[in-house]
């Protein structure tokens, strides 16, 4: 059985978050396999995601993640590594980005932002 791990309250973020709701897939390589998971976002920022999933994973772990963006026209394939987890709800830093990946983030943070 796995420890939960709570979320740092100290440490202030870099980007802010804003609410999202969009269907997220996780894949990670464990024991010689490769696990999938899938749920849905609660959080977005420019450098992170927040979802519950199907199943656990442990902060540090690597994972591929694909997440279908509002606006959007092309599901964006991205590394994350996994900073905590509270039971099923895990958050996701977003790793390399290439350009294309960036403009989008950006452009939803932005969206976002002006409806606050």
């Amino acid at each position: 059985m796995s420890e939960t791990v709570s979320k740092p309250k100290h440490i202030a973020r870099r980007f802010p978050r804003y609410p999202l709701d969009i269907r997220v897939s996780v894949h990670v390589f464990r024991e010689g396999k490769t696990s999938s998971f899938w749920g849905r976002s609660t959080e977005f920022g420019a450098d992170g995601i927040s979802a519950t999933l199907t199943g656990e994973l442990e902060p540090g772990e690597v994972v591929s993640m694909e997440l279908s963006l509002p606006a959007v026209s092309f599901p964006l394939k991205l590394r994350a590594i996994v900073r905590y987890h509270q039971g099923l709800r895990h958050g996701f830093e977003f790793l390399a980005r290439n350009a294309e990946q960036s403009e989008a983030i950006r452009q939803l943070c932005e969206t976002m932002a002006s409806k606050q």
